[in-house]
C-alpha cells in the first residue's frame, strides 16, 4: 500500500452566544479540492444540525453550549471524526450531549454509511448485533430495554483497526452510563468487509 499523508486539519470556532462555543474541524491542503469542499460542507452542516437539535428540543433558554470534535482516524485514505454538542438549558436536571460521526473514504472520494464498509449483500447487521450482544453481557451493561439489533444506519466511527459502533444517550442505557461504545476488531468481521473499502485498508498489515 503506498504511503499517504494524513489530511491537514485546523480548528474553527463558532460562538452562538455568551457561554456558547462550538469548535469544529476544517480540512485543507487536499489535492482533491472538490472532495475538500464536500467534507467541509458536510462538517459545517452536521455541526449546525447538532446546534439546531439542542436549541429546538427545549422551550427554555440555553445557559451553556460546548461543541467539540475528535479525529478518530486519519490514515490510509480514511478520515473518521466525531462531533459532539453538550448543552445545558435553564432549570434542566442535567445537560444533554449528542454525538455525530462522519467517515470519509478519500480514495473513493465519498462519505461512508455503515453499509458501505461491507460487501454487497453481507448480513452485517446480524453479525455486528451478535458481537454487541455478547459485549453487553461481558460488560454487564444495564439496559433500558432488551437489546435485539442495531439499525442498518447505526452510528459508528473507525479507529485504527477497529470499527466502533455506538449509541446515543438513553438509546439503550441509562444517562449515567454515557455513550455505550462497542469496539469491534476488523479481524473479527474480515469475511464481511469490503476489501477495497476503509475497513479493508485498516486490516492490511504493513
Amino acid at each position: 500500500m503506498p504511503f499517504t499523508l494524513p489530511v491537514s486539519i485546523k480548528t474553527l470556532t463558532a460562538s452562538t452566544g455568551p457561554k456558547q462555543t462550538v469548535y469544529y474541524p476544517r480540512v485543507f491542503n487536499m489535492t482533491n479540492q472538490q472532495l475538500q469542499r464536500q467534507i467541509n460542507h458536510t462538517i459545517v452542516a452536521e455541526t449546525q444540525k447538532l446546534i439546531n437539535k439542542q436549541v429546538g428540543n427545549m422551550p427554555t433558554t440555553v445557559e451553556e453550549m460546548l461543541g467539540y470534535y475528535e479525529i478518530k482516524n486519519n490514515q490510509r485514505q480514511v478520515l473518521s471524526l466525531s462531533l459532539s454538542n453538550y448543552t445545558y438549558h435553564y432549570h434542566a436536571a442535567h445537560g444533554m450531549t449528542y454525538l455525530k460521526s462522519l467517515t470519509f473514504d478519500l480514495e473513493k472520494g465519498k462519505q461512508c454509511q455503515l453499509k458501505d464498509l461491507f460487501k454487497p449483500g453481507a448480513d452485517y447487521v446480524k453479525r455486528l448485533s451478535d458481537i454487541i450482544s455478547l459485549q453487553i453481557k461481558q460488560r454487564d451493561l444495564p439496559l433500558l430495554n432488551d437489546f435485539t439489533t442495531i439499525k442498518p444506519t447505526q452510528d459508528f466511527y473507525i479507529a485504527d483497526k477497529a470499527l466502533v459502533i455506538y449509541f446515543q444517550l438513553y438509546e439503550i442505557t441509562p444517562y449515567v452510563y454515557g455513550f455505550p461504545m462497542f469496539p469491534i476488531s476488523v479481524y473479527d468481521i474480515q469475511d464481511l468487509i469490503d476489501e477495497s473499502g476503509p475497513l479493508g485498508r485498516m486490516a492490511v498489515n504493513d
